[in-house]
């Protein structure tokens, strides 16, 4: 299953209900970047601004948590609309912990990782994830350039879900994202997907999740 998770990072965030909408009927998730200008060198959403854009989305929310010493506050981020809830693992002083955490919950639990950060770190944490996050910019800003040298982790995860029958776990490529690059990651193993500029400042954000789907579909 494709699933397409538009970044709500580039949409207009004085009428972010209206944005959300344009891609309602198309889209699977919103993708909902969490900075806390520590961790990353920018700043979103504070946690209670975060619990109402989930609250008041008409689509399900993947939280993506690029906030330091993240351990202790996922619950703060947490709201019923939120479906996936994930962290990074350069911000956990526990991953095993954080991840169970998050389930405890009742999310899907998402480890992301870096570019310099390598894809076995995910290896031994397997049992607790329910989404691999490759990242393939470096987290902070929206509108940078795919890195193409990430698919090999991509590759790797995708092998490691197949050898331990892993079928429920999802694989997210989060960066650069668009119709030029999306086939790539798909034939990488990438099974879900974030698009943030190449869907927000298309002149039709609800058919560019469609393209984007049809494209990642037909490989």
């Amino acid at each position: 299953m494709i699933r397409i998770c538009p970044s709500i990072l580039n949409a207009n965030f004085d009428d972010l209900p209206g944005e959300i909408e344009k891609v309602a009927s198309t889209a699977d998730l919103i993708h909902l970047d969490v900075m806390d200008n520590v961790f990353v060198p920018n700043f979103t959403f504070s946690p209670e601004r975060t619990r109402e854009i989930i609250d008041f989305s008409a689509l399900p929310i993947d939280v993506h948590l690029m906030v330091a010493e993240v351990d202790e506050k996922v619950s703060q981020y947490s709201s019923k609309n939120a479906v996936s809830m994930t962290v990074h693992f350069e911000a956990c002083q526990d991953p095993l912990q954080t991840l169970k955490n998050i389930r405890s919950l009742g999310k899907r639990a998402g480890l992301a990782i870096k570019p310099d950060t390598p894809i076995e770190v995910v290896e031994e944490l397997l049992p607790a994830i329910d989404m691999i996050v490759v990242m393939t910019v470096e987290p902070g800003f929206g509108g940078q350039s795919f890195m193409a040298s990430m698919m090999p982790k991509v590759e790797k995860a995708r092998r490691y879900l197949e050898q331990r029958k892993l079928n429920d776990v999802w694989l997210q490529i989060d960066g650069g994202i668009s119709l030029s690059t999306i086939e790539t990651a798909r034939r990488a193993g990438a099974d879900t997907f974030v698009a943030g500029s190449a869907v927000y400042k298309s002149e039709n954000p609800g058919s560019m999740v469609e393209q984007l789907r049809t494209l990642a579909n037909d490989c």
